[in-house]
């Protein structure tokens, strides 16, 4: 049995002070050439980095190991989790250089950490090495083995790209662009994630839905690499044994042949975003995701140069995301190869730009000889201590640096939801039902993208057969709708008499509108007898049976978590359709006129919802009710749709 996976925790580690360009010189050093200063002038402006982090002082010595980087990060992110390193079952890191040759990064690590016994893994590679560790990571959660992991990517490369490095070279050796666009471009700096199978209880997590790494090493050369001079070999098929640095006779020689130098084939990137791309298409192709539904996209690419080429080449393929939907930190906290990406999430999810329903793609193009990374990764708002699965949650531990750093406040989690955030004078069983009927609206929205009918409408291909079946489903439901609040009304006591008022009131006003929907059916050239005799679907047969069955008990005050869901459709979901239908159909408006009427109407049903649950009747065990009923409605309504399509 598998389980879902969230990231509960993230952070980054920057060492220093952000450097700016024209502090670059004092920390790495030059000759004081025109020749070195034009190369570094074209390079800073191809990247676009204004400022990053050096693990360097101005001497150029170096102030902490990779594994201090790597370490912080990951403390700071299990203390955003408010978990302990002691939990940890498994660490797993990324990077394209540790501190020492022998024993592996994670171990180093796991040795500057300290806590128990744990699993470790050290993934060797580029910049996609962090994430080779974060997909390991999330199969061991997912498969149980693990219920707490750490992922990390970091980088000191900074020591490797001091002038001391490159002035003592062989005559007939020298630096080159390909290592020159790497010294200017490159920083240091450490990402991490927390990994669970249960989401937060108190601020939103990402839940992980996939990821995807592949290799096309088999069809390209060498790009980036340290220990060659010649990445293909005199014969052009690669190197061979005696080409690298472990064959020279000593490591002074191949230093001084410059082979111990990180480089980068420039001429070959544009081959790299080609190759993504593509991976990118066939991702997409194979359903994986539609990039309409993707709301952030955090890519990571080594400069700025290289984004208008990768927006020209998903132009070209008709699959641009919209480009206000992309994010980077690259102009600020720079290049840091395989901590990038953790980097990013961690200041992107920490200014609150993540909301409960929003979907996330990472991708990370690796240069080393094209590999390719992506996740997929949803919002979801919090849980509440009593709805925590997967894990022993310890709901006792430390919350330190406050709301905003779990990547927005609970407001912002609310922000999406039909009764939006709480208000300031909302006691805590109201403001606990209102952000937890937000994760609710945040998990139904996920839902509807993912229903054909809905995916149709929003893409613009609906058709008129279509709508002829949303509203035949639809039917036995609202006849029925008014029939169920007629029945909770006569289950309310003379305690809860005014909620019986509520209902009566809310029963008259809704027992008519299967009239509009009938009539709506017939305006678009449907037969009346036809809609008349609609019969349920699986989804709302298990609908209606649920809706009277929770109708029937004594004071069903829960069923308000029903409202919330249907009311909320209408407020905030009805008139946006109507409008998709009437566009893409050609239709006139009393062709849609029950989508807008409670497009319009809805609103005052959701006032009353509001008054109700700030009246103090509703008291913790029946905000509890409430919000379990919502949560299966939510689904079932879901269900009622996506079998529109069979």
């Amino acid at each position: 049995m598998t389980r879902a996976v969230h990231i509960t925790g993230c952070a980054s580690f920057l060492p220093g002070e952000p450097i700016g360009n024209d502090d670059l010189v004092r920390f790495l050093g030059d000759d004081g050439s025109r020749a070195a200063a034009a190369v570094r002038r074209r390079v800073l402006a191809a990247n676009g980095i204004r400022s990053r982090h050096y693990a360097l002082d101005p001497a150029g010595r170096t102030t902490m190991l990779n594994e201090e980087l790597a370490a912080e990060a990951v403390l700071r992110a299990l203390k955003e989790s408010g978990r302990d390193v002691g939990q940890l079952g498994l660490l797993a890191t990324g990077t394209t250089q540790g501190d020492v040759l022998v024993p592996g990064f994670a171990s180093m690590v796991h040795g500057r950490l300290g806590g128990g016994p744990m699993e470790t893994l050290s993934a060797a590679g580029v910049c996609a090495a962090s994430m080779a560790a974060f997909r390991a990571a999330v199969a061991g959660v997912r498969l149980g083995e693990h219920d707490l992991a750490a992922v990390v990517g970091s980088e000191l490369v900074s020591r490797g790209l001091k002038h001391s490095r490159y002035a003592d070279t062989t005559a007939s050796e020298r630096a080159g662009f390909d290592a020159e666009f790497l010294r200017w471009t490159l920083s240091d700096g450490a990402g991490a994630v927390v990994l669970e199978p249960g989401p937060r209880p108190d601020r939103s997590s990402l839940r992980v839905d996939w990821t995807h790494l592949v290799s096309h090493a088999h069809e390209h050369a060498t790009c980036m690499r340290a220990g060659l001079t010649d990445p293909t070999g005199p014969g052009g098929e690669g190197p061979g044994a005696g080409d690298t640095w472990l064959d020279r006779d000593t490591a002074a020689e191949a230093e001084r042949a410059g082979m111990l130098r990180l480089r980068q084939d420039v001429r070959a990137l544009p081959d790299l975003f080609v190759a993504g791309v593509a991976e990118y298409v066939r991702l997409v192709r194979a359903g994986r995701f539609d990039p309409r539904d993707i709301d952030h996209v955090l890519c990571h690419y080594s400069s700025e140069h290289f984004r208008a080429d990768i927006f020209r080449l998903l132009h070209e393929a008709d699959l641009m995301i919209d480009e206000e939907r992309w994010y980077t930190n690259l102009h600020t906290r720079g290049n840091t190869g395989a901590a990038s990406i953790f980097v990013m999430l961690a200041e992107a999810w920490r200014s609150g730009r993540f909301a409960p329903g929003d979907r996330i793609l990472l991708v990370v193009p690796e240069s080393g000889r094209f590999s390719f990374a992506f996740a997929h990764l949803t919002c979801v708002g919090p849980t509440g201590p009593e709805t925590v699965t997967g894990t022993a949650r310890d709901n006792g531990a430390a919350r330190d640096g406050g709301a905003d750093q779990a990547g927005g406040t609970e407001e912002a989690d609310a922000a999406g939801s039909p009764l939006g955030v709480p208000e300031p004078g909302d006691d805590d069983v109201v403001r606990w039902t209102v952000l937890e009927l937000a994760g609710v609206w945040a998990d139904l929205e996920s839902r509807l993208r993912r229903v054909p009918v809905l995916r149709r409408l929003e893409a613009g291909a609906a058709t008129l057969a279509d709508y002829r079946r949303l509203l035949l489903t639809l039917r036995p439901q609202v006849v029925e709708g008014g029939r169920w609040i007629a029945r909770a009304a006569s289950s309310f006591s003379e305690e809860l008499f005014e909620l019986r008022s509520a209902a009566l009131h809310h029963g008259l006003e809704e027992h008519r509108d299967y009239r509009l929907l009938d009539a709506d059916f017939a305006a678009i050239g449907g037969d009346p007898a036809e809609i008349r005799a609609a019969t349920k679907n699986p989804g709302s047969e298990a609908l209606s049976a649920y809706m009277f069955h929770q109708a029937s008990q004594p004071e069903p005050v829960d069923l308000l978590g029903a409202m919330f869901v249907i009311e909320g459709l209408g407020t905030a979901k009805a008139t946006r359709w109507a409008g998709l239908l009437r566009d893409q159909l050609g239709l006139a408006e009393d062709q849609v006129r029950f989508l807008l009427y409670h497009g319009d109407n809805d609103d005052d049903h959701f006032a009353a919802l509001r008054d109700v649950l700030r009246s103090g009747l509703i008291d913790r065990p029946r905000a509890e009710r409430i919000v379990r009923t919502a949560r299966v409605v939510a689904r079932l309504y879901a269900l009622q749709l996506e079998e529109i399509d069979g």
